[in-house]
């Protein structure tokens, strides 16, 4: 047996090693391209301007085995190895690690995750933009533990501020943005106890309308905003889309209503969207499902706009504002993906932020906007095994386990893919495991797959991007945007204008450089008497 798997081994090896570039096997290779990234480390220098725009991208449930496999299949997608390539994401300059876990949990949720990010306050497991003295469903404990994000922080200082994500809008990261609730399911007043309606608690989509004043809002969920028995627009015979407010509200017209004077278009299909001309238009809704929106390789282009065409239109409308703005951009499905133990979307969501990244770059300047990518938390998600260079991210280990049965490269720790049937895995030599449908095997059984408790990475580019560095709290992460942007806290360093890029409101040595100023001054005017 021994013997057969070293054979085994070998031939694979062979096979293995003709895939591998030549230019590779030279030292020079190496030597050349660790020496060109390093004349790049010597020669970056820290840009210390206002970040008059911020751009925050969360690749919900991205962990850095979902960033490495996404960057092999972006590469095969382009009919490379996959290995060698870069994302968008991961050519920034700056990158730091986030401790994910929440007051409560060692392992969290997307919501106290959200809360950290958004509102610098890590607090517990299910909340949406409480500290930790509320409780998970206890309408009564949020009230006074209510904390604000950098979205709000954003528009107070008079910036624009926008939403933009592929799950319901009402979801657990954008709610942080603007709601405060004791739990993260509360979307409309139908999802809650009749206790905490009665205790003066509202809906997630109440507050989205109520809350803040928020300039685009684009993802899924119309059918929170609508009386109960509303047909959707684009599902009319489907009873589960129909509306589910209990309370007769229409939210879509109380949204309308409260834009007077403004240009604010609601649209909830591609044609409306690209209909809507980003030079005139104030404020924007678009709600493209009735809940979440489709998973990328099921999207119908024809009705629905990628996550690009939707960061883009957002981008474009907020830049107007000369104050600058904030964008909140959620790759939501990739969490979702990974839930149903389907690598595949995961993975295809993940490659499909990253062009929203890169697009976002092309529509702004380093110079003055902070670009935010991370992660919110992990999952259980591996990539393992000894698959050889250029093996499909998505396909099978060349080496077969102890049951001479093949595996895949991506597996799960827990999930729907536990298939033990007589002490025997499935057979899976004759099946497409780079299916979007296929469910990746797991060692334990589970309806669902569960968040991991990893750190995350945090990738930053722009101004202040250098204040992301090594391992953090993540909380840490919204006092180090708000300090970047001047707005919320920590606003001194901004008092004083300086008369260079490098000597900007948010460079803090800019009165250490006026001192020094002075202090050459005095020293001329002393030389001058002298003579």
């Amino acid at each position: 047996m021994e013997f057969f798997c070293l054979y085994l081994m070998a031939a694979f090896w062979c096979a293995g090693a003709a895939a591998v570039p030549e230019n590779e096997e030279d030292p020079r290779f190496w030597r050349t391209q660790a020496q060109d990234t390093l004349r790049r480390a010597l020669n970056r220098q820290h840009n210390t301007n206002v970040a008059k725009k911020i751009v925050f991208f969360l690749g919900d449930g991205m962990d850095i085995a979902t960033v490495t496999a996404a960057r092999i299949l972006k590469g095969q997608l382009q009919n490379r190895s996959g290995e060698e390539t870069v994302l968008s994401m991961e050519s920034f300059p700056y990158t730091a690690l986030s401790k994910t876990y929440s007051v409560d949990f060692q392992i969290p949720d997307s919501s106290s995750t959200a809360t950290a990010m958004l509102c610098g306050v890590k607090t517990n497991l299910n909340t949406v933009g409480i500290s930790a003295a509320g409780r998970n469903g206890v309408c009564s404990s949020q009230k006074g533990n209510e904390v604000t994000s950098i979205l709000r922080w954003s528009k107070e200082a008079g910036k624009s501020v926008g939403i933009v994500t592929t799950t319901r809008v009402q979801h657990a990261t954008p709610a942080t943005a603007y709601a405060h609730s004791a739990s993260r399911t509360w979307y409309s007043d139908s999802d809650m106890p009749l206790s905490a309606k009665k205790a003066g608690c509202r809906d997630i989509a109440y507050q989205l309308i109520f809350n803040t004043d928020i300039d685009v809002i684009i993802g899924g969920g119309r059918k929170y905003m609508t009386p109960k028995g509303t047909k959707d627009p684009e599902y009319p015979t489907d009873v589960a889309s129909q509306g589910i407010r209990g309370d007769g509200m229409d939210l879509i017209k109380e949204w309308q209503k409260r834009k007077p004077g403004k240009v604010a278009h609601y649209v909830w299909n591609k044609k409306e969207f690209d209909a809507v001309d980003t030079n005139t238009t104030d404020y924007l809704l678009a709600l493209f499902e009735p809940g979440d929106l489709r998973f990328e390789l099921e999207r119908d282009p024809t009705t629905d706009p990628s996550l690009t065409e939707m960061t883009e239109k957002a981008i474009k409308i907020l830049q107007k504002n000369p104050n600058g703005f904030f964008l909140l951009v959620e790759g939501g499905k990739i969490d979702q993906g990974h839930h149903a133990s389907r690598a595949a979307m995961a993975l295809h969501e993940t490659v499909m932020l990253d062009e929203a990244v890169e697009r976002a770059l092309e529509l702004t300047t380093e110079e003055d906007t902070l670009t935010i990518v991370t992660a919110d938390h992990s999952h259980s998600f591996t990539f393992n095994g000894f698959p050889f260079r250029g093996n499909p991210i998505l396909g099978k280990s060349p080496v077969y386990g102890k049951d001479l049965l093949p595996y895949t490269t991506l597996l799960y720790g827990n999930g729907p893919g536990y298939k033990i049937v007589n002490n025997t895995r499935p057979d899976i030599r004759k099946v497409d495991t780079a299916s979007k449908d296929y469910v990746q095997q797991s060692s334990v059984l589970l309806d669902k797959e569960t968040h991991g408790g990893e750190d995350v990475a945090v990738f930053a580019r722009g101004p202040m991007a250098h204040l992301f560095h090594g391992v953090q709290e993540q909380n840490y992460v919204a006092h180090a945007m708000a300090y970047a942007a001047c707005v919320g806290e920590n606003k001194g360093h901004c008092a004083k204008p300086s008369a260079s890029a490098n000597d900007s409101p948010g460079n803090a040595g800019a009165e250490h450089s006026a001192s020094r100023s002075a202090q050459l001054a005095g020293f001329l005017l002393i030389a001058c008497l002298l003579h």
